[in-house]
């Protein structure tokens, strides 16, 4: 886990951001209250407060709920995210998304069902 912090006036901010470096696999459910970048292979099911990140060398094999995500590696399984969902043009998803904002990079991969609305349910009451 990182610790980013700092504001004008110089006092911690305490950001937490917890890494699963790229050769590092996960078997089971992770659950977290602040951000999130995977490098490394999940299989299980993501629960995030805060931000995901899944890079180019990142695999999930399992749901996802986070405030929003930017995916630039391989997830199959659905996604629900209460923000904006970015997939980037390495991103080659396989599972069902709802969100409120999408953006798909060109080149990017989606093979499932997505439900947009202005209002998805907050993370922590996602079924």
């Amino acid at each position: 886990m990182a610790l980013i912090g700092g504001n004008k006036e110089g006092k911690s901010s305490n950001v937490e951001i917890n890494i699963i470096a790229n050769g590092t696999v996960i078997e089971g459910k992770i659950v977290s209250q602040g951000s999130m970048r995977i490098d490394g292979k999940v299989n299980g099911n993501i629960h995030v407060n805060g931000n995901l990140t899944i890079g180019a060398t990142g695999e999930v094999h399992g749901d996802i709920e986070a405030k929003s995500a930017i995916i630039s590696g391989k997830v199959n399984g659905t996604i629900v995210v209460a923000e904006k969902l970015v997939f980037e043009s390495k991103a080659v998803i396989k599972g069902d998304i709802k969100a409120s904002k999408l953006v798909v990079d060109e080149g990017a991969i989606f093979d499932g069902k997505c439900v947009m609305t202005t209002s998805v349910s907050t993370v922590n009451k996602i079924s």
